[in-house]
């Protein structure tokens, strides 16, 4: 560790949520009560997948994966993706802290900043693999959006194969699916063939589940891709195809269904189950998780600078109280020096440390 550590407890938790505290940390959830919910805690494999297909071995890769870190055997997971140089570029990834090209500062970032997993791309990973791939849980990113073609596509393709990432020592793969995308229907498929071979081989499987429809931003309206109602449909269809993890973005309002006009809903989702809390929007994510017995872990967002730290500990602050697993980011710790990046990364871990933060 670069330097000591000082965790962060209720009282410092509450400074960095500023004007949020009270909301956050009082509120009580109005939609789906947490007697309900399937908690994170160390036995949450056991419970979660101890009758189910998975095998001893897919078992053991995610036992490797919650027991490590300073997260570990706490049923919470603090995982670094470094996947954004391939769809955003790498100098918009890596130009604030050009340390980041070289893949082995992005692994010793996950390790000295207590993660329970990096995840990243095939190269990063099978570069670093026989000197790191024993010290910290691998997560292979398999398919991703590349934007250098002109004028640009959005879809997720190949990058690799599960029989590739397995032969590099990684404990999990990890994919992409644009749910609501004119390729979706495609990478469902793929994706669902990838995770079946990763699961016989015995690793573990996370789905970015990600809305994607030029139409689900409505102008002058909301941007629906982060509704609680279509991303909690995103999330259905994930571990429909047996992701054992979902990341998926925190919901910042509701209703893309109604404004939409199109798919089926009820209207209980919107008058009983949540409201416009962000912990109630949150918890309908992982309602859709089947009651959580399937882990969520929302993204950390893209970096804001000076106030990276207040917004990464609110997030996981709202991911933990609403019923989450825990928190995936990258952009925030990656683009600022290393130990900058071990402190917000120590902070998120902490709030989930914190045993005066619950369900709400």
């Amino acid at each position: 560790m670069a330097k000591t550590y000082k965790p962060l407890g209720i009282a410092q938790i509450s400074d960095l949520l500023g004007k949020d505290a009270e909301s956050l940390l009082t509120h009580k959830a109005k939609g789906i009560p947490k007697e309900r919910l399937h908690k994170p805690g160390p036995l949450f494999l056991d419970n979660s997948f101890g009758l189910s297909n998975r095998s001893a071995q897919t078992m053991r890769n995610l036992a490797s994966i919650h027991n490590t870190g300073r997260l570990a055997n706490t049923g919470y997971l603090s995982i670094l993706p470094v996947d954004q140089g391939i769809e955003h570029s790498a100098g918009a990834s890596f130009a604030p802290n050009i340390d980041y090209f070289d893949p082995e500062n992005i692994i010793k970032l996950a390790i000295e900043g207590g993660c329970n997993a990096v995840a990243t791309t095939f190269g990063n990973l099978a570069l670093m693999s026989k000197k790191y791939a024993h010290k910290i849980p691998f997560v292979v990113k398999i398919n991703h959006n590349e934007l250098l073609t002109y004028p640009n596509t959005h879809d997720q393709i190949m990058f690799g194969t599960v029989q590739e990432a397995w032969n590099l020592g990684a404990a999990a793969v990890g994919a992409t699916i644009y749910f609501g995308s004119d390729e979706s229907s495609r990478q469902i498929q793929e994706v669902s063939e990838a995770f079946a071979y990763a699961h016989e081989l015995g690793m573990a499987t996370i789905l970015w589940c990600y809305a994607r429809n030029s139409s689900f931003n409505v102008k002058g309206d909301k941007d629906y891709h982060v509704a609680a109602d279509l991303t909690g449909q995103a999330n259905h269809l994930g571990v429909t195809i047996q992701a054992d993890i979902i990341k998926q973005k925190l919901p910042e309002n509701n209703g893309g269904y109604n404004a939409l006009k199109f798919g089926k809903t009820h209207k209980k989702v919107y008058s009983q189950l949540t409201t416009d809390h962000p912990i109630d929007l949150t918890r309908y994510q992982v309602a859709n998780c089947y009651m959580g017995r399937i882990g969520l872990i929302n993204s950390g967002g893209a970096s804001s600078g000076a106030s990276d730290l207040s917004e990464a500990v609110k997030t996981a602050v709202i991911n933990k109280r609403a019923g989450g697993m825990g928190l995936i980011s990258g952009r925030k710790a990656f683009q600022r020096p290393l130990n900058e990046g071990i402190e917000l990364l120590h902070a998120i871990q902490d709030v989930y440390l914190c045993k005066s933060i619950d369900l709400a």
